[in-house]
């Protein structure tokens, strides 16, 4: 099938030859403590009843959660005319949509690929096919320089040809042949898709294939003539989220009515709903058939399913993040500690036990740490990405945010590894794999390294360079280096620089920091190139900050921050800023912020908390009315992150940050871009239309667009990507530069 706390200061680091001043290595870090907040009345958008009743009473733009509601989309029209006239109205914009489209459609990219049957198979778009190609060649034809493709489906002749906004998201082929492939189709770019059969050795719909209606399915293969499916069967089986929590075996020439149920989990369940996975060796053949019921956004039950089809718990903890199987192995990584057979495995473990000893009936043997343990990560590394093959386990480890690659396989008495070649102080990451043959891809990039694509062997060790991405942007006027930031408990915060090489360090240089902090997401380096050609290449400087809430150090770099703990890492993002105008690489006037989604709450805060940081802000496809956001969908999945708004204690927390309600007159709040996509059915647009409301209400200037196709994930279409982000670049040159 396809498909830590730091108990000491991190060094900063010179990174990919960069050369840095000495002098700089010696500035004293800046801790949020030393950044003296402005005097701020009360909000007065404040709830004084944070009940949800009380919250909604309060709230004056609750017709802006109408996604298309008649007073939502006249909001949007306005607002849209207004700021398409100040961003593409600006000399700037026709360069930077040009340079970006250029980049985002060349054909000379990298086609990322993936194993299919005996071949390679890639999804492609570019200015002619901006909806995109699902295609295919040989493994032989991809390594050469000129390549041969067939084109299986063409998904803007398929949208043509139906009148629907058809976006490509993906296909699921059954193994060993794959063949036989389950395509996923957006209306516009949702996360809800329709799936259809199709066969890929006759290019052809299946016709009596299997079709799902649009919905957030949850589908995997049992064997050919039968899926796993978890979805909507009607009243009463989804979630608050709306999820799936009933997990069922769909026959060929069934109706979803006439699936029989093989799980249930409950209806009050968190996360991202019930699914299943059939896990398969190089053959094909079934190793094993696990089911994941999510309790709330991290924690889970993990069942099997028997011999007789019936379902059984794996005592496994409730933190755990199933990677695959290999023989008889189950291999996967812990996000808490966990004590099985008398030893304790610390939270971060990549662990590969025997199957059978996890069910709830066992023998009396004991399970060895020799036998179990893959690896441990030290409190400055985290277990990245994981491909788990027939008798090799392939994982990027990150080591103070700097990536390696190590293939483990079982020795004699224990596990072994080996390093695979990748270059120094890089991000790595894995690719599709072959298990038949033993092969991956995997990739490595810089912030000034374009990518690179190699094939490894993991059981001989041979590695294979196919492609080099081009440079998109002059990076010989750059370097990189590697900072910390001493946050308000103290904790020392990791940060990427990208700066001019002859930068003077006074205070001028325009600056963008990026962050995230959520749900356990590393951002390692990563070739940005079209902003190193609409930014950098204008002497900006790009920060990559990796706050707390990610997965940089282990499980406890994020659990560190969830809930109550959230402030930390606001103040981890705002000590950053701090501290790079205490280096003089910039100024608060010379600043600016930049985060989407989960990112979107730390601008959001950030802007409200920290308005004399900054002089710009892209908040994008954000949470920002987080006292209701579990009632806005799909964002009860995340109550395991943010907390419960309708608990007391967990709504008071969150009120001390929520940035639509801590607006306040009389603040010195920068110009903000606040944007959004009209069909992200997985963070509601209220929030965004309902900031940018208030921001009018109380008299600040900000700009507003929201885009009406595309989804959560900006990729249905690179033409319109490549104008998303020229409106960025403009609003921050504006904000910056001018």
């Amino acid at each position: 099938m396809k498909r830590l706390i730091l108990s000491a200061a991190i060094p900063a680091l010179m990174l990919a030859a960069c050369a840095g001043d000495p002098a700089m290595m010696q500035v004293p870090a800046v801790t949020v403590a030393d950044v003296p907040r402005p005097l701020q009345t009360p909000p007065p958008h404040m709830p004084s009843d944070l009940t949800p009743a009380g919250v909604r009473a309060a709230d004056d733009h609750l017709a802006l959660e109408e996604v298309n509601g008649t007073e939502a989309m006249a909001f949007v029209a306005g607002e849209n005319q207004r700021s398409l006239a100040a961003l593409t109205g600006d000399p700037r914009y026709e360069t930077f949509r040009q340079q970006a489209e250029a980049i985002l459609t060349a054909t000379d990219r990298i086609p990322s690929p993936s194993f299919l049957g005996e071949g390679v198979g890639n999804f492609w778009q570019d200015a002619a096919n901006p909806k995109g190609v699902w295609r295919r060649t040989t493994l032989d034809s991809y390594r050469s320089t000129s390549t041969q493709w067939e084109t299986m489906l063409d998904i803007d002749a398929l949208a043509r040809a139906e009148g629907r906004d058809w976006v490509w998201k993906g296909a699921d082929c059954l193994a060993p042949d794959e063949t036989r492939c389950l395509i996923s189709l957006s209306d516009g770019g949702k996360d809800a898709v329709v799936v259809r059969e199709f066969d890929a050795s006759t290019g052809l719909w299946v016709e009596d294939g299997f079709i799902l209606p649009e919905g957030k399915h949850r589908l995997e293969w049992l064997d050919r003539d039968t899926l796993l499916v978890a979805t909507d069967f009607g009243p009463g089986t989804l979630t608050e989220s709306g999820y799936p929590f009933i997990v069922k075996s769909l026959r060929r020439g069934q109706t979803l009515a006439q699936a029989a149920e093989v799980y249930r989990g409950d209806i009050g369940d968190g996360g991202y709903g019930v699914s299943a996975s059939v896990l398969r060796d190089g053959s094909g053949r079934a190793l094993a058939t696990i089911i994941s019921r999510p309790l709330d956004t991290f924690r889970s039950e993990t069942w099997a399913l028997g011999s007789d089809g019936r379902p059984y718990r794996l005592m496994l903890p409730e933190r755990v993040s199933v990677r695959g199987a290999m023989g008889d192995r189950l291999v996967f990584t812990i996000e808490e500690p966990w004590t099985f057979d008398g030893h304790t495995y610390p939270a971060g473990s990549l662990l590969a036990p025997p199957i059978s000893r996890l069910g709830e009936v066992r023998d009396a043997a004991l399970t060895s740490p020799a036998d179990m343990l893959v690896f441990s990560p030290s409190e400055r590394q985290s277990v990245e990405e994981i491909n788990v093959l027939d008798e090799e386990i392939a994982a990027t480890i990150y080591d103070n945010v700097r990536g390696r690659l190590t293939v483990f396989e079982w020795g004699p008495r224990r596990w072994e590894d080996r390093s695979v070649q990748v270059p120094e102080n890089v991000s790595v990451h894995l690719g599709d794999l072959s298990r038949s043959s033993g092969r991956f891809f995997y990739s490595v990039e810089g912030f000034l390294t374009p990518s690179t694509l190699r094939l490894a062997d993991a059981r001989t060790g041979q590695v294979e360079t196919l492609r080099t991405a081009p440079a998109r942007f002059d990076a010989s006027t750059h370097v990189v280096e590697q900072f910390e930031a001493r946050s308000s408990d103290g904790t020392m915060i990791p940060y990427f620089v990208t700066r001019p090489r002859d930068l003077v360090m006074d205070g001028h240089a325009p600056t963008i920091i990026y962050g995230y902090g959520g749900f356990q997401l590393s951002k390692p380096p990563a070739y940005i190139a079209e902003m190193g050609k609409l930014w950098l290449e204008n002497g900006g400087v790009y920060v990559n900050a990796n706050i707390r809430g990610g997965g940089e150090f282990g499980p406890q770099w994020h659990q560190s921050v969830l809930n109550e703990n959230r402030q930390l890492a606001f103040d981890d993002f705002a000590a950053v800023a701090a501290d790079l105008h205490r280096r003089g690489i910039t100024s608060p006037r010379r600043t600016g912020i930049y985060g989407r989604s989960n990112g979107g709450v730390l601008t959001s805060v950030t802007m409200t908390q920290h308005p004399e940081l900054i002089h710009a802000a892209v908040i994008e496809s954000p949470l920002i009315d987080m006292l209701r956001y579990h009632e806005l969908p799909a964002g009860a999945s995340w109550i395991g992150e943010y907390g419960d708004p309708r608990i007391p204690e967990e709504a008071a927390w969150i009120a001390r940050y929520s940035a639509y309600q801590n607006l306040r007159p009389g603040a010195e709040y920068p110009r903000a871009y606040i944007t959004t996509n009209t069909r992200d059915d997985r963070v509601h647009p209220g929030h965004a239309r309902k900031f940018a409301a208030r921001l009018t209400d109380m008299g600040y200037d900000h700009l507003y667009y929201e885009e009406t196709s595309g989804g959560h994930s900006n990729d249905a279409d690179p033409v319109a990507n490549a104008r998303r982000w020229a409106r960025h670049y403009v609003y921050l040159s504006q904000q910056l530069m001018d």
